[in-house]
């Protein structure tokens, strides 16, 4: 983990930067939809040229930078886990199925016992 200090504070022009980013993200949707009746190569370039605006706007703003940067430490963090082997997975996965079962018939058991106390000792229904 980093000890990077947080910073709040944005420009107006990073809050405009990502305005236009959203307005652009929603343009490119709603024209597709809007030009259903056209040829899905320009359906599909209004999409796109939305999505690539609107990249552009909000990989400018500070916002943006700091995601990548944080995408980026996620990725190297991701890529210090050590993941078990496949024999440690299908060992800790039968522990898990054997806890799941005795639990189960613990909880079946109290179920029946609590059962047999109210129903048949305490209030005689049977």
């Amino acid at each position: 983990m980093s000890n990077q200090s947080v910073q709040t504070v944005t420009t107006s022009a990073d809050k405009a930067k990502l305005a236009v980013a959203i307005t652009a993200l929603f343009a490119g949707l709603i024209g597709f939809y809007l030009l259903a009746g056209q040829t899905t190569l320009i359906r599909a370039s209004v999409l796109i040229g939305g999505l690539l605006v609107a990249g552009g706007a909000a990989w400018t703003s500070a916002l943006g930078q700091s995601f990548v940067g944080f995408a980026r430490e996620s990725v190297r963090e991701t890529k210090k886990v050590v993941w078990p082997s496949r024999k440690e997975a299908m060992q800790i996965t039968g522990v898990v199925f054997g806890f799941v079962f005795v639990m189960a018939l613990f909880l079946w058991g109290t179920d029946k016992l609590l059962e047999v106390v109210l129903y048949d000792l305490i209030l005689g229904w049977r």
